[in-house]
């Protein structure tokens, strides 16, 4: 965004929390002001203090970005309250797609093909169970004000259900600050389809053809192509016109995405492409996948944000939409894919971007960063665009063997497997292909990130505020001011505290800093290989911490609020 107000001549503000006072990307707005701390109430969800700096930077226009507020409908009539331009629909458009259950509404009566699931939230597991009588396992609950694939568990049994259903609940909230979920059928194996929507309030519609988003994990997208493989036609076509009309239905504007599952199991015979669809939801926002649109259409999709905003017509009609060669996007995450995509915040030692024909770099990765715990992974997008989708894919291979990336592991290492694997080169991925059907296990355990030691550098540039301003100044021979403030929970015996996530003996460990949310087990209980002990928040995601061994839990020196670093003993479990 701030790229493009900069081609387009328009000044920039941006807003941080404590825990993003170094982040790179600061760097390309002409003025930067704190918010507040890192928890999200403090910083990115405090409207008021939001305000403040509008008032005080003299800003006229407010974009949302990818997340956070960027869908709350309380937010968008707030900035309008505020008199300046908001960079997105109108609030009632994003209330009634904001929550999913009155997005299937709209899509209702937009006539759109819906997943069989509930119509109104719940939190009673008993209707649930009625629902999952009716239309069978496997069953998926879903926050009904979510999105990113966080509030979302897929439950394939009675005994299942509440865990998962308190499960989605807490992530909700801690998420979107509303925990009501609901219950969809969970298709055995579909794809995940996009349409890219953009509309102007001059009664214009437009969709910019398709893309799949269907190499996931967690329900969150690791890779996204545009456009979409293998599609009929006539598939194409149908999904454009009925994100359109449920976009009409709900007087869109600006840029969204619908988001649909198509089911190849009802073509008409393999790889025919013309299967059924169903409506999923509506992101009232721009989407991270964006980039590999803008390389298929050569339109900039938040340029035309601000020119739809500040009230210009679009120039185009839908025939004049066409697509040129494919684009590819792999999301780069902060994960460590050895141990099964545990975020993996730490500091960035060594980075070195590819470059050459076709290839396109969007992120905020650099070497001397470290990347904060409290928020999302995802670091930097490569993407890469060729004359079809072989070109395209071949281009990833050689750019991805020219990316570096060190101090922390990343998902730069399923990429490359996963851009070799003959279900992405046939086109045959599903949702479910990452962690049900592929063999990942050639993929080693990456070591665990420490923390920034800076006892040792002579010079450092130390941001400072003035009147909640960011100013940036070098300091020489600064060390160490203050030591992370000590954990609550127990070091683990023999552990350095940035190892990785195996357990050694009796004791369980951490495979991540992350807060407690949930203690599973009291001491003295007995427990099975594999059962649940305790959840672990991280990133904004749940990971369920199961036991690594059969016996008694002898020691539990931590509770639910506790912060712990990788490698902490979270429990001891002595042989039976």
């Amino acid at each position: 965004m701030f790229r493009t107000c900069r081609d387009l001549g328009l000044p920039t503000v941006a807003v941080y929390s404590e825990a993003d006072r170094d982040a790179p990307w600061l760097r390309y707005a002409d003025e930067a002001y704190l918010l507040g701390g890192a928890a999200p109430a403090e910083s990115y969800l405090n409207t008021e203090r939001i305000v403040e700096v509008i008032e005080q930077s003299g800003a006229r226009s407010v974009h949302p970005g990818y997340g956070f507020l960027s869908e709350n409908a309380d937010f968008a009539q707030a900035m309008t309250d505020a008199s300046v331009t908001w960079i997105g629909p109108p609030p009632q458009s994003i209330v009634k797609m904001g929550d999913k259950l009155s997005a299937r509404e709209a899509a209702k009566a937009a006539e759109c093909p819906l997943v069989p699931g509930m119509m109104e939230p719940t939190d009673d597991a008993e209707e649930v169970k009625a629902f999952a009588a009716e239309h069978g396992y496997p069953l998926i609950i879903k926050a009904a004000y979510g999105g990113g694939g966080r509030g979302m568990k897929v439950v394939n049994a009675d005994n299942e259900l509440q865990e998962a259903l308190d499960s989605a609940q807490r992530e909700a909230v801690a998420a979107f600050g509303r925990g009501e979920v609901y219950v969809e059928r969970y298709l055995g194996r579909p794809r995940h389809i996009e349409i890219q929507v953009l509309a102007d309030t001059h009664g214009t519609t437009l969709y910019l053809g398709d893309r799949d988003c269907s190499t996931q994990r967690r329900h969150q997208k690791l890779i996204e192509e545009a456009p979409a493989p293998g599609l009929s036609d006539a598939v194409r076509a149908a999904m454009g016109a009925s994100a359109v009309r449920v976009s009409e239905q709900v007087g869109y504007t600006g840029a969204g995405t619908c988001e649909y599952l198509y089911d190849p199991a009802t073509a008409s015979s393999p790889g025919a492409g013309d299967g059924d669809f169903y409506f999923l939801e509506m992101n009232t926002r721009l989407q991270v996948e964006h980039p590999v649109t803008e390389q298929v259409t050569g339109m900039d999709l938040v340029e035309w944000q601000l020119r739809i905003a500040a009230g210009e017509a679009l120039p185009l009609t839908q025939d004049d939409v066409e697509l040129t060669g494919h684009s590819i996007e792999a999301r780069i995450n902060a994960e460590n894919v050895g141990m099964g995509f545990v975020p993996s915040p730490g500091l960035i030692t060594g980075w070195r971007a590819p470059s050459g024909p076709g290839v396109r770099v969007d992120g905020v990765g650099e070497a001397g960063w470290e990347i904060p715990r409290s928020y999302d992974s995802l670091i930097a997008k490569l993407i890469t665009t060729g004359s079809d989708r072989e070109q395209a894919r071949r281009r990833m291979v050689r750019a991805l063997t020219e990316l570096e990336i060190e101090g922390v592991p990343t998902t730069v290492d399923f990429f490359r497997v996963a851009f070799e694997h003959d279900d992405f080169i046939t086109a045959n991925t599903a949702t479910i292909s990452v962690e049900k059907e592929w063999d990942l296990s050639g993929i080693p355990v990456a070591p665990m990130p420490g923390a920034a030691e800076d006892d040792d550098v002579p010079a450092q540039e130390v941001t400072v505020e003035v009147g909640g301003k960011r100013l940036a100044v070098t300091v020489r021979g600064l060390a160490a001011a203050a030591a992370p403030a000590p954990s609550t929970a127990k070091r683990k015996r023999g552990s350095s505290g940035s190892g990785g996530a195996a357990a050694s003996g009796d004791d369980l460990a951490a495979p991540m800093q992350g807060t407690i949310v949930k203690v599973a087990v009291e001491e003295g209980a007995t427990v099975e290989e594999g059962d649940l002990v305790v959840v672990l928040e991280a990133m904004k995601m749940e990971n369920a911490i199961k036991a690594h061994k059969a016996g008694t839990v002898t020691a539990l020196p931590v509770e639910a609020g506790a912060v712990v670093n990788s490698g902490d003993v979270l429990a001891t479990i002595a042989d039976a």
